[in-house]
């Protein structure tokens, strides 16, 4: 049997296997964001219209620890502000189960003792507030939201760019013009100039401590709009070009007919 295996251009094999890789790992990092997504904006729909299902629980543990350090800095390089804070940790006997509840504010956790009586607000079994007052992290500097933070530019360009290519697919199966990768690079280089801006608008506004539940909702759908806004004037423009091509290029076949 010929042996066909340098008949397969130098490289393809690994090429798609990084090419498969990539997409996995993107599609993993979108699935991850969305989930985060949909559970903050879940919790704070449902602290916000007051539909948490509560339960009556008992405080059985009760510790602290204090958390001190320098923010943006240190002893050694003489700047940074000190900070210095208590963290608690709870734990609740609820009916025949338990619940515990890390990083509880000092501001919660110096009304609570081992024995008292608490009423639980529940979002799916996991606590949110103590007594009405909140103990839901929400995003915060852990390892999974930090990730998805600092990879949330390329999230975000990914999935403007996975909408271009899929409108232009429809537009091209619908009998409108073809675009082409070099015309589909204009819409998705503006619609993630659009979508970055929108991060860093969001980055700032979370500096002030605002932080929206949904923000990674806001540079994609931001972006996604403009891309496909331009998008469709390059697909009208090749359009016009397309029309008038046609006629001449009828004229000449019908003349040398």
């Amino acid at each position: 049997m010929p042996d066909t295996s340098e008949a397969e251009p130098a490289g393809s094999g690994g090429g798609r296997v990084r090419r498969a890789v990539f997409r996995l790992v993107m599609a993993t990092l979108i699935l991850l964001l969305a989930g985060r997504t949909y559970q903050e904006t879940a919790v704070s729909l449902a602290r916000s219209d007051g539909s948490l299902h509560t339960a009556e629980a008992s405080v059985t543990e009760l510790t602290s620890r204090t958390v001190s350090g320098y923010s943006g800095g240190g002893r050694a390089g003489g700047s940074g502000t000190y900070f210095s804070h208590t963290e608690y940790t709870v734990r609740l006997a609820l009916g025949e189960g338990h619940k515990r509840v890390d990083k509880v504010a000092d501001r919660v956790g110096h009304d609570l003792w081992e024995g008292k009586r608490v009423v639980l607000g529940l979002w799916h079994g996991r606590v949110v507030e103590i007594d009405g007052q909140d103990v839901w992290p929400g995003w915060h500097f852990g390892t999974l939201d930090v990730t998805l933070i600092v990879l949330a530019p390329l999230t975000t360009a990914y999935l403007i760019s996975l909408a271009v290519s899929a409108a232009a697919f429809l537009a091209a199966r619908t009998g409108r013009v073809r675009a082409s990768r070099d015309d589909r690079f204009g819409p998705c280089a503006l619609g993630a100039a659009v979508g970055m801006a929108a991060l860093l608008a969001l980055l700032v506004d979370a500096a002030f401590g605002n932080v929206l539940a949904y923000w990674p909702a806001v540079p994609v759908c931001a972006g996604t709009a403009v891309a496909l806004a331009r998008l469709s004037a390059v697909i009208r423009r090749l359009g016009r070009i397309a029309a008038e091509d046609t006629p001449a290029g009828t004229g000449s076949a019908s003349a040398r007919a």
